[in-house]
């Protein structure tokens, strides 16, 4: 197997596990899920309405389509904080990924 096909295929299985969990986030609290990976209400109900065979094509993308949240230094800072403690450190980053705005579709 050659790297690059390699390495689509660990993509296609990122993007499975990625968007089968968000499924799964959804369908348990939806508000808690759309917080945990912030999106917007109306991705949400697109992500948490997949069929199997929807998800299954739609993670076969050569794109990953989960995004690294952490564009702010200050987040990223706040998880790798050795200093504090794990629950402080927690809440530290939620508040300020609370206060990001949310995907749109468009």
């Amino acid at each position: 197997m050659t790297a690059t096909s390699e390495m689509l295929s660990e993509i296609r299985e990122v993007n499975l596990s990625y968007l089968l969990l968000a499924q799964r986030l959804l369908r348990e609290d939806k508000p808690m899920g759309m917080f945990r990976m912030g999106i917007s209400d109306q991705l949400a109900d697109v992500l948490a309405n997949l069929s199997l065979a929807q998800t299954v094509k739609l993670a076969a993308s050569n794109q990953v389509l989960c995004r690294f949240r952490f564009d702010d230094h200050a987040i990223l800072s706040s998880l790798a904080e050795k200093g504090k403690q794990g629950v402080v450190a927690q809440a530290h980053s939620a508040i300020l990924m609370a206060s990001q705005p949310t995907e749109q579709i468009g």
